[in-house]
This record gives structure tokens, sequence and C-alpha cells, in this order.
């Protein structure tokens, strides 16, 4: 009888996690100082309807933003000023891309893709926190916005009652 419970429990977490999944990055970690390859996983569109569009804000101090083009789909940049100038290889840049758009193209609701992007995570940032890419995940039906940003010291996602967490990345000291 317990074996039989634990099935029927399993099953039904199994069918409860569409409804709860959110576009994650998939490096969880990254170290402050170099280059990150953001990753943003979307697994699902918007209550059934397919994802046309996938705005990612760009949090400040990263830099060196470059969208990874994606068959069938086309990728904008908006670019502006930085709130510090940052040193890129020796040159100082004070602004750059802000926001990374993908649109054009149709991703099901029952499938599974990757939206990427190479970064520069600059040494201006704090290691031992997490840095929060909120993005907009437009439907042919509807928008979900993961935008969510738990105040600093407390964690973020569905665990800590954040409805619609941003993809975040924890930030290790440089070595």
């Amino acid at each position: 009888m317990k074996t039989h419970t634990f099935f029927v429990a399993a099953g039904m977490a199994l069918a409860m996690s569409p409804a709860m999944a959110h576009i994650t990055l998939e490096g969880k970690q990254a170290t402050v100082g170099s280059s990150y390859k953001a990753v943003f996983a979307v697994p699902h569109g918007c209550a059934g309807s397919a994802t046309i569009k996938i705005r990612v804000q760009i949090p400040e101090g990263v830099i060196g933003v470059k969208p990874m083009p994606k068959v069938g789909w086309n990728v904008d940049t908006v670019t502006g000023k930085y709130a510090t100038e940052y040193d890129n290889h020796g040159a100082r840049i004070a602004e750059g891309v802000t926001e990374v758009t993908w649109s054009g193209g149709k991703l099901a609701d029952k499938n599974y893709d990757e939206f990427v992007m190479q970064t520069f995570l600059t040494d201006t940032l704090k290691p031992n926190t997490t840095l929060y890419f909120p993005v907009v995940q437009e439907c042919e039906q509807g928008v979900s916005r993961w935008i969510d940003i738990p105040a600093e010291g407390q964690g973020g996602g569905h665990d800590r009652g954040n409805k619609t967490p941003a993809p975040g990345v924890k930030l290790l000291p440089k070595s």
C-alpha cells in the first residue's frame, strides 16, 4: 500500500511541475570578472499558448553581451548607458547592450528550447549574491513576466513564494 501511495504522490508532483515551471538559467553559478554563457531554458508557453517572443533585461555590471542567433527567430538588442564605466580589455566603456529580444519564431507549449547569449560579468559585481535577469515571455495569447527579484538576503524561486521569479545566477568570488 505504501508503494502505491508513493507512486501516486510522485505522479501528482510530475503532473503539477509544468504549471510551476518557469524560465531558468542553465548555469546556476558564475565567477565575477569572467565570461558567462547565459542559457535561458524555456520549458513551456503561457497557459497552453505558444511562445513568440523572449525579452531579457541585462543587469548592471554585465557587459560584452552577444546573443546567439536562432534559426527561425529574429534577434535584436537595445543599447543604453551604464550607471558607471567598465573596463573592457583595457578600454573604458560607458554603454552597451541593456536588453536582448528574440522574436518572430514560435515555440509550442509542448516543446522546450533555449535562448543563449555570451556575456562578461564585471568584477564590480558582488560575490556570494545572486544576479537576476528579468525575462518577459510573450505568447500568442498572454504574457508571462518572470521579473520577481527577492529582497537582498532572501532566496528566489517558487519555493520562496515568488510566483514569477526572474532567472538568477549565484556569483562566486574570483579565485
